[in-house]
């Protein structure tokens, strides 16, 4: 089958690689209809998360229809024929955590927790193509893939649905609405959100899904906070005002956010000098993450008020203000999405017409370009916001 693999720092190659087996008996495998590219794929693409190897394949947001199941799958939740979204995350369904729908925590999954273990002091669950930290997995940027726990994670969404309405539950449209839960939004409440991506851009709609009186957006892109004000945010283009949090002051009398978001993550962006330092010492490896919008996000929240952090960070960082973290008396809650609790309730609203998830999508392609999309994907080249791979079409097709 064809497959995007991870070459080294900035090389992607579709190859040809052996089809996908069962392996254990709670496997499936899926014939893969629609995959996209992450933002979180671009810091495996930058080399700045550790544990990849070269020919790993690629990719965490997929969906397809099953084509085989281990002899242990339960039958009357998931059949051959069945079509599919499959969630990043990989849980046992058994574990103390997974009992309690901490999905993304679960015990089971992750057969390299050790490795985890020595830089997080405990292992998240495994993960589609993010590290041998994350268990090694092969990713879903690829024409099949396996699926292991399969009567867990997988959800079969309705025929009547086409892929572009559907394939972002196994991802970025969870992620964003469960980063605005996290914000613990109260009718009419003022929310900032930093970075206007994909899961930027859900997380907006999210919080004004969940009450948020006013969205505050804030990017650097214009074709990006055109999309925020398309759904009603208001929008913050941070090359373009002195000081952010100054800015933020006075959109909100002073008082602050009730709640800041960080959708950004370990590759953030700015113009102040912590983001050169902060560079310098990802680049020079003394420094795992940049982490300017999270220290934003702090400085700006009102007091008492709540930070949630669903972007991706890897390891350890510089100068965080912990002293305005815990003087302003604020609350950060975070981590990887626990896809099962939002997936179907997430489902239901597209059903009943309430959100339309393609509004993301800028590019489709066939799986041959991905190599060349990684790079326009990072260098927001094209307006390029979001892109979708068709693994079995060729040239325009897609």
């Amino acid at each position: 089958m064809k497959a995007v693999c991870w070459m080294g720092k900035e090389k992607m190659s579709v190859e040809n690689v052996p089809d996908p087996k069962i392996l254990n008996p709670r496997d499936a495998i899926v014939r893969i209809t629609s995959t996209c590219i992450c933002g979180s794929d671009l810091h495996l693409y930058d080399g700045y998360v550790p544990t990849m190897e070269q020919g790993d394949i690629m990719g965490h947001e997929f969906m397809g229809e099953i084509v085989e199941v281990g002899a242990g799958v339960n039958k009357d939740k998931l059949k051959v024929g069945d079509r599919v979204v499959v969630p990043f995350t990989i849980a046992c369904g058994r574990c103390f955590f997974c009992q309690q729908q901490l999905w993304s925590c679960c015990d089971n999954s992750n057969p390299n927790y050790w490795i985890a273990e020595k830089m997080m002091g405990y292992s998240p669950s495994g993960l589609f193509g993010y590290t041998h930290m994350m268990g090694g997995y092969a990713g879903g940027q690829a024409q099949y893939a396996r699926v292991p726990y399969a009567d867990v994670g997988p959800m079969k969404v309705p025929e009547g649905l086409p892929d572009d309405k559907v394939v972002f539950l196994t991802d970025i449209f969870p992620t964003g609405y469960m980063g605005a839960v996290n914000c613990d939004i109260n009718p009419g409440d003022t929310v900032a959100i930093w970075g206007c991506g994909p899961v930027g851009q859900f997380a907006i709609r999210s919080a004004f899904m969940l009450g948020a009186g006013r969205v505050i957006a804030i990017d650097r892109f214009e074709y990006r906070l055109r999309r925020a004000e398309q759904c009603g945010a208001e929008t913050i283009n941070y090359t373009e005002v002195d000081d952010v949090i100054q800015t933020l002051k006075d959109m909100t009398g002073n008082i602050g956010p009730d709640s800041c978001m960080d959708a950004v993550g370990m590759e953030a962006h700015s113009n102040d000098l912590l983001f050169f330092i902060d560079k310098a010492k990802q680049a020079m490896r003394i420094e795992t993450d940049r982490p300017n919008v999270l220290r934003q996000c702090i400085q700006a929240c009102r007091k008492g008020g709540t930070v949630s952090v669903p972007g991706v960070y890897a390891g350890f960082d510089d100068m965080i203000p912990l002293g305005a973290f815990m003087n302003k008396g604020l609350t950060m809650k975070t981590g990887q999405t626990h896809m099962m609790r939002y997936m179907k309730p997430l489902l239901e609203s597209i059903e009943r017409g309430e959100i339309d998830p393609s509004f993301v999508i800028s590019h489709r392609v066939p799986i041959t370009r991905a190599p060349e999309m990684y790079r326009v994907f990072r260098d927001k080249e094209d307006e390029c916001n979001k892109v979708v791979l068709d693994p079995w079409a060729d040239g325009a097709a897609a």
